[in-house]
């Protein structure tokens, strides 16, 4: 099984690369954030014509949104409120009644690393918090995939030095992470493929002309197993050259493959 994840930052507007990027690939599964359709405008039909039948779509206008576009069927739709205001930043579902698929996006926090100065700050911080007390309880083998917006490896970014008061990778952010991957003894899909400190960037700002001149990247993207799920994947991948597409999201899309 092929389950592929990416911050599309608006599906209806990037439906040409979202095409291209299934037919190359053909994951049995797509996990999209950062949708920003409201789930009476979701292109149901488009993802429909392109084989993906089973839908569990978590959308809102303008902002934020996640979609789990699927071959295969699943079980479920579940949807946790871990901002505690209603934002539609998750959707989870289980698969072939064998493991739990978890699609999140965590907020980015702002521009302050201060929860007083910026409270979107410290609503990041607390919603990593609520997903770690779910993590703590959770008991089956689960798959969670998505934007964390944290780069949590000194390698993970392009600059561990000038970026340590950047939001996205200070202190207490990678802190507050690591915890939430302690919760389950959540694997690192991305760094067991590609070990630290080799490269691994998933996202790159918009405001660099040409990305590839100075790969000012950040690995804000990832996939995390439970252990015993963890021994079942046999492959991962980060698709970079999407980032050079006709009006490209800045995030890439990661694509995990399981022995089941």
């Amino acid at each position: 099984m092929k389950i592929a994840s990416w911050n599309i930052n608006s599906v209806r507007a990037r439906s040409h690369i979202v095409e291209r990027f299934l037919k190359d690939e053909a994951p049995d599964i797509l996990c999209l954030q950062e949708t920003k359709a409201h789930n009476d405008v979701f292109p149901r039909q488009f993802f429909h014509d392109l084989g993906y039948t089973h839908q569990a779509l978590n959308g809102q206008k303008m902002h934020h949104g996640v979609a789990t576009l699927s071959k295969v069927p699943f079980e479920e739709d579940l949807r946790h409120d871990w901002q505690d205001n209603g934002e539609a930043r998750h959707i989870g579902i289980r698969v072939a009644g064998q493991f739990r698929l978890e699609n999140v996006y965590v907020p980015a926090g702002g521009d302050i690393p201060d929860r007083e100065q910026n409270p979107k700050f410290g609503q990041k911080l607390d919603f990593l918090e609520r997903m770690t007390r779910w993590g703590e309880a959770l008991q089956e083998p689960t798959l969670i995939v998505g934007d964390f917006n944290i780069a949590p490896l000194e390698c993970d970014v392009w600059s561990h030095k000038q970026l340590l008061n950047v939001v996205s990778h200070t202190p207490i952010e990678v802190e507050t992470l690591e915890r939430f991957q302690k919760s389950h003894d959540w694997v690192d899909l991305g760094r067991k493929f590609i070990p630290a400190p080799e490269r691994c960037f998933t996202w790159w700002s918009y405001r660099s002309k040409d990305w590839t001149a100075n790969d000012r990247g950040r690995r804000l993207d990832h996939m995390w197993a439970s252990p015993a799920l963890a021994d079942k994947v046999v492959a991962h991948q980060v698709h970079e050259p999407c980032r050079s597409w006709e009006k490209p999201s800045d995030h890439v899309p990661l694509v995990v493959e399981l022995q089941l």
